[in-house]
């Protein structure tokens, strides 16, 4: 195991420990999906603003890690490990392990669907919209679904995107 893998524990064992009281459990996603659902007790410390001094000095316990599938975890484990603390892991296969182990989590149905989703049915349409204005008008339509390419492109490369801060800014979007 390289320095930068972080310790595997499936949902029940995970279960176990914070059943009595071992682990601490940081939710790492952010927080339009912690607001969306999350596991109860779970801390909430967003990677996009990660920062050593936010994990509590428990270090008696395990800091364990989760994000939706596991994925965001398994990139941010060099920062993760950097925490300080002794007994590291990541819930194998995140939220979605969790509730499918059957186990409890705090569901809020009014809450809006992540921006990562928003802006994917946002920028789908959009394409959709272009290609079928040109088919059906003018092939400079095109020019709206190179556009939303471009700016996805921009986006994988800069890590901002300019959708999802104006769908962040939208009403109902507004805690």
């Amino acid at each position: 195991m390289n320095e930068a893998t972080l310790r595997e524990v499936d949902a029940q064992t995970l279960k176990s420990w914070l059943d009595d009281d071992k682990a601490i459990l940081i939710d790492i996603r952010e927080p339009d999906e912690y607001v969306r659902e999350h596991i109860p007790g779970s801390r909430l410390v967003p990677l996009s603003s990660f920062h050593r001094e936010d994990f509590p000095r428990d270090h008696d316990k395990t800091l364990v890690f989760h994000c939706a599938s596991g994925t965001r975890t398994d990139q941010a484990a060099p920062e993760i490990l950097g925490a300080g603390f002794r007994k590291v892991c990541h819930l194998d296969g995140g939220l979605q392990a969790w509730k499918k182990a059957g186990l409890a989590v705090n569901v809020n149905r009014k809450a809006p669907i992540s921006i990562m989703r928003q802006v994917q049915i946002a920028a789908g349409a959009l394409v959709t919209l272009g290609i079928v204005l040109a088919v059906l008008f003018s092939p400079w339509w095109m020019a709206l679904s190179a556009f939303v390419g471009a700016g996805l492109m921009f986006a994988g490369l800069s890590g901002t995107c300019a959708m999802a801060s104006l769908l962040a800014s939208m009403p109902w979007n507004r805690r």
